[in-house]
């Protein structure tokens, strides 16, 4: 495992056919503030690790295709397939999507996450992200949550039932794996991750640039609009 305080993380980045692109976009305009090219222009005399490369992986290196039959969002181009991903990454980046579950996604990426978990200093996960997650056995034991929507779904599906799904929670820490709830919610927690990389003026600073308003863990109305609490 790397240590964290080293100078470069390098962070990997989970695609397959129907992701919702803002699960993994919103935490990368968060993160890649983090960059060594942009640390240089917005954070030059920020504490902590800089990120990079950030390498975008996928079961070919066919454009994929995300959202409801490739109608959310532009085709995205893998830096490699899964398994050209041989190198143990510091971070790993898995969004949800309308085909968000473990039995959808293609078995390459799954096989990619049960290599990585165990040497990966971080796993990040975004709405039904920690489902396909699940899969793998990473999550046994640990507190987790997800998309609000899919939050019974996912519960009553998931192969393993030593998984404490919380409803309320805006995203979750328990130890290397940070998991949040539904699509924008990865941007809150991505910017608490970058609060823990960083510091807290360093998160407040790529809030500012980036326009967002960060919201705390536990600030989620949508378990109640969903009827979880």
């Amino acid at each position: 495992m790397s240590d964290p305080s080293s100078k470069t993380l390098s962070l990997a980045v989970c695609l397959y056919p129907g992701l919702t692109l803002l699960d993994i976009q919103g935490p990368i305009e968060n993160l890649s503030l983090l960059t060594a090219a942009n640390r240089s222009k917005f954070l030059p005399t920020a504490p902590g690790p800089s990120l990079g490369p950030i390498v975008y992986l996928a079961d070919t290196l066919e454009p994929v295709k995300p959202g409801y039959t490739g109608e959310g969002g532009p085709r995205l181009l893998p830096d490699l397939t899964y398994a050209e991903a041989t190198q143990q990454y510091d971070i790993v980046l898995l969004g949800g999507g309308v085909t968000g579950t473990p039995d959808e996604v293609p078995k390459s990426l799954l096989d990619f996450l049960t290599r990585q978990v165990a040497g990966a200093t971080y796993v990040l996960t975004v709405c039904t992200g920690s489902w396909i997650l699940s899969a793998t056995s990473a999550l046994d034991g640990r507190r987790a949550t997800t998309n609000k929507d899919y939050f019974k779904r996912t519960v009553e599906a998931t192969t393993s039932h030593n998984i404490d799904w919380v409803a309320k929670a805006r995203w979750i820490v328990d130890g290397k794996f940070w998991t949040s709830s539904g699509v924008s919610a990865g941007m809150d927690m991505a910017n608490a991750f970058a609060k823990h990389l960083a510091g807290p003026d360093v998160a407040h600073i790529i809030a500012n640039v980036i326009e967002m308003r960060a919201r705390g863990a536990d600030e989620d109305e949508f378990a109640e609009v969903h009827g979880l609490v």
